[in-house]
């Protein structure tokens, strides 16, 4: 099986489906992307560690981190094996004294795990096949600087940037992760009108 290496482009809010996220991976030879639905609760596990944003509770994929650390697992890679009906298939390949095993897992949750331990995610030709979204240079480019524009939230416009960033904290601390997303997008919003 030939395996096409995927990167996190990032997570946004699904058009789709209301209340749910859309995790977006590009193959890293060519152009084509994959956008996976995935809830809120693994959105924030996933956009936040990609921001570096440390949290005063760990995510259920920190907790994995953590135990796989303290017994000395690693994971070697991700691979989305399989779409079917909707729904991605993945497998996190593990590695502990010279032994692989391959554990079935969801996609978001290998996803959130392989950022962690900093491994490579790979899909197949057939999930590219059946799921990937081809993006011409000019669309892709017309999306790049789309997705740049701002569109300031009216309740955090007036807010400067240190009083987002305790709003930012206290709603994850309270677990309220739609609105801790919506203050994170307005933080990324202004640095990129800085930029």
């Amino acid at each position: 099986m030939k395996k096409i290496k995927l990167n996190v482009v990032g997570v946004s809010y699904s058009q789709i489906q209301v209340g749910a996220y859309a995790l977006v991976l590009v193959e890293e030879v060519g152009n084509r992307r994959i956008p996976i639905i995935i809830g809120a609760t693994e959105a924030q596990a996933i956009a936040l560690h990609l921001e570096g944003y440390k949290y005063a509770r760990p995510f259920s994929a920190d907790l994995m981190f953590a135990f796989a650390k303290q017994f000395k697992v690693e994971i070697v890679e991700v691979v989305i094996t399989k779409l079917e009906a909707g729904t991605f298939f993945a497998e996190i390949i593990c590695e502990q004294n010279n032994t692989r095993v391959a554990l079935d897992s969801r996609t978001s949750d290998a996803i959130a795990l392989a950022l962690r331990f900093e491994c490579p995610i790979y899909t197949t030709e057939d999930v590219m096949q059946k799921a990937g979204i081809h993006l011409s240079e000019n669309i892709a480019s017309k999306q790049s600087s789309s997705a740049s524009e701002t569109t300031p939230n009216s309740l955090y416009a007036t807010l400067s940037l240190n009083e987002l960033n305790i709003k930012l904290e206290d709603a994850i601390k309270q677990e309220n992760y739609e609105e801790a997303s919506r203050i994170r997008d307005e933080i990324n919003n202004r640095k990129l009108d800085k930029e």
